[in-house]
């Protein structure tokens, strides 16, 4: 029912608002005056973002007309006078702004919307896409294609991708957990508590961050090397929890190492591959250096790690390190190293 073209419906509290007033409106059993709408709406607010200021009485008024017009839910309201005072209730009581039909531009964009869904059913976090599609395919026709119109790079084979649900409901419900893991480095299982901050999907492999109870640092896992997770009575520790969009600012992937900070690096590449990196930046930091008809000289700023050396080398003899020296070297034996599985 909230389209992006709804000025009103932008504000990240106004879908909370427009719930909690269509509440309000419907019931028949309390007289709600300006100042307990205003009261019900704050404490909403309150309860999902303990850290708003609230909305007043401007912002207040300004959702009732928008609900009440064509562009928004066309609500039924009276605003009834008790005195000096008014209150306001739905002239009809069993009226709900989640019963109102969409509109042709609503529904298709929610058409389009599960279309892209329907390309993680399986997925066991996705169970309820399953359940709601063939619904939505009743009513609105999904299915009315036989041709496949998007694909996504994923791989449905990947192990672990079973943890994300319970991963992202921990985290939800700031849960500690039970974690047995085992690593690649690794002949052994280990298990021991996790507190789990934030999932991250790089190159079609999962990783959860966050802290185990032997280290003070921020841990990353790959859900591939998941064992088991069971639910642990430990208090939910946040002492390490970061803004992980500025954490991952200065990598490339999911490894970000200690104490080390971002440096700039210059890498040229052959001018076939010029668009292709012009038009999918490596990093958010690349700036052009120079280009010339046989090569296009970039530089990007992050934290050397793992993820960037294999980068790198995916494009084989079509990129080169220029600086920094060092990277240049590692590159370098590296390659050595892959030439000598040749001989």
């Amino acid at each position: 029912m909230f389209t992006e073209t709804n000025v009103m419906s932008t504000n990240k509290h106004a879908i909370i608002r427009y719930q909690t007033l269509d509440k309000c409106f419907r019931n028949t059993g309390k007289r709600y005056y300006i100042e307990d709408l205003l009261e019900a709406c704050n404490t909403a607010i309150f309860e999902f973002d303990p850290n708003s200021e609230g909305i007043k009485k401007r912002q207040l008024y300004d959702d009732i007309r928008f609900m009440e017009s064509s562009q928004g839910f066309s609500i039924p309201l009276e605003k009834i006078k008790d005195g000096r005072r008014a209150f306001y209730q739905y002239k009809d009581s069993s009226f709900s702004i989640n019963n109102q039909p969409l509109n042709e531009a609503e529904a298709e964009q929610l058409k389009s919307a599960m279309l892209v869904l329907g390309r993680f059913k399986g997925l066991p976090q996705f169970e309820w896409v399953n359940e709601l599609l063939p619904k939505l395919d009743q009513t609105f026709n999904l299915s009315k294609t036989d041709q496949e119109i998007i694909s996504f790079d994923t791989n449905i084979y990947v192990m672990g991708v079973e943890y994300i649900a319970p991963l992202f409901s921990a985290i939800q419900n700031k849960q500690a957990l039970n974690v047995t893991y085992q690593s690649f480095n690794s002949t052994e299982q280990q298990t021991f508590v996790f507190h789990p901050y934030h999932i991250k999907q790089y190159n079609n492999r999962w990783f959860v961050f966050g802290k185990n109870n032997a280290y003070n640092n921020l841990t990353n896992l790959a859900l591939d090397r998941i064992k088991a997770i069971e639910h642990a009575s430990y208090k939910y520790d946040k002492s390490v929890m970061v803004d992980f969009e500025v954490y991952f600012e200065d990598i490339i992937g999911v490894t970000k190492p200690a104490d080390v900070l971002p440096i700039k690096i210059i890498l040229k590449a052959a001018s076939q591959l010029a668009p292709y990196i012009k038009t999918k930046p490596i990093h958010g930091s690349q700036k052009k250096i120079e280009e010339t008809n046989t090569s296009f000289t970039f530089s990007i700023e992050v934290i050397p790690n793992y993820e960037l050396h294999k980068m790198i080398l995916s494009f084989g003899d079509g990129i080169q390190v220029i600086e920094p020296p060092t990277l240049r070297e590692a590159i370098k034996e590296e390659l050595a190293v892959t030439l000598k599985n040749y001989d």
